[in-house]
């Protein structure tokens, strides 16, 4: 699966946890929807974001976690951003055969007869080497923690204890166990029949609530994998508790609590209002310099123009 074809599923696929946070009803044909009260407290604004993940509501997290300016201007540009690069032949090609192998009636059957010897394979040459890729890949993230300029020690020492119980979750799971990877593609292949789309074309031409959709399908079928290994983010997602420890005009401090790996976590988010809104800070920060740099690139762009009149 080339590059470009990752893109284009996920963008199928990427708005779409935001549309339903926890309603399971279809709104009338022209119905008006009717969007829930923004939260109006610290915790609330944190705990809108966490629910929106645990329905699968892409559209919804976006809505809670970015300004309401970022995100008009992520569906202002959607059309054009989702249609920026050319389109080949060869995506086509490779796209249409990948959704109809994993929609076929016999998917699930064909898929695991093709991965087999290569489980096999991996089992007998590679196995062995796991523990090791483990701990060289929680090595780095370690050292990738500690340089992290956006943490405090508290932080740091908290995102430590994750990526080790996730080391060790890694290490303790047999990912080619036969039964696992069969249940693995079966959530696969459902996942891409709900998507429903047969063609890059008909990715590129969602609209920005239509991908946000097909997002939460995508969302949903990779919580639905990860739980096949034992890692149920629902669950966890579940135990998520907020708590505003301080707050102050326009910026607060929130204690957040949660279980993963059947170990408690627990740590502190900065969070700032924006026109009336709460968001965690460094989602804030991120979109200010994104404005930024946008601005210079424009500031740029319009110099050569000017010298020449």
């Amino acid at each position: 699966m080339n590059t470009k074809f990752a893109r284009y599923a996920f963008v199928a696929a990427l708005a779409a946890v935001a549309a339903g946070c926890g309603q399971s009803q279809t709104a009338a044909p022209g119905a008006a929807a009717v969007a829930p009260a923004a939260p109006t407290t610290p915790d609330g604004a944190l705990g809108a974001s966490v629910q929106a993940l645990r329905s699968n509501n892409v559209a919804a997290f976006l809505d809670n976690a970015l300004p309401a300016a970022e995100v008009a201007k992520m569906k202002a540009d959607w059309s054009k951003e989702i249609n920026k690069d050319p389109v080949t032949e060869e995506d086509r090609k490779q796209f249409a055969e990948t959704m109809t192998k994993l929609t076929a009636p016999d998917a699930e059957a064909k898929m695991y007869a093709e991965l087999e010897p290569k489980l096999k394979e991996f089992d007998a040459q590679s196995a062995a080497q796991m523990p090791m890729m483990i701990a060289m890949g929680q090595g780095f993230a370690q050292s990738s923690i500690q340089q992290n300029k956006d943490l405090n020690d508290s932080q740091k020492q908290q995102a430590q204890a994750m990526i080790d119980a996730t080391a060790k979750w890694a290490q303790s799971t047999k990912f080619t166990d036969p039964a696992l990877v069969k249940n693995a593609i079966g959530v696969i292949c459902k996942t891409a029949r709900e998507l429903n789309l047969k063609t890059v074309d008909e990715a590129r031409a969602l609209s920005y609530d239509q991908a946000m959709q097909k997002a939460g399908i995508v969302l949903g079928g990779v919580k639905q994998v990860l739980a096949v290994y034992g890692l149920n983010l629902d669950k966890s997602l579940d135990t998520v508790k907020f708590e505003t420890v301080s707050s102050a005009g326009d910026t607060a401090k929130v204690k957040i609590t949660y279980t993963a790996f059947d170990q408690p976590f627990t740590t502190e988010s900065d969070v700032v209002k924006v026109d009336g809104r709460w968001y965690g800070k460094q989602a804030v920060d991120q979109w200010k310099k994104r404005e930024q740099e946008g601005a210079a690139g424009a500031v740029a762009a319009d110099k050569p123009a000017e010298s020449k009149g």
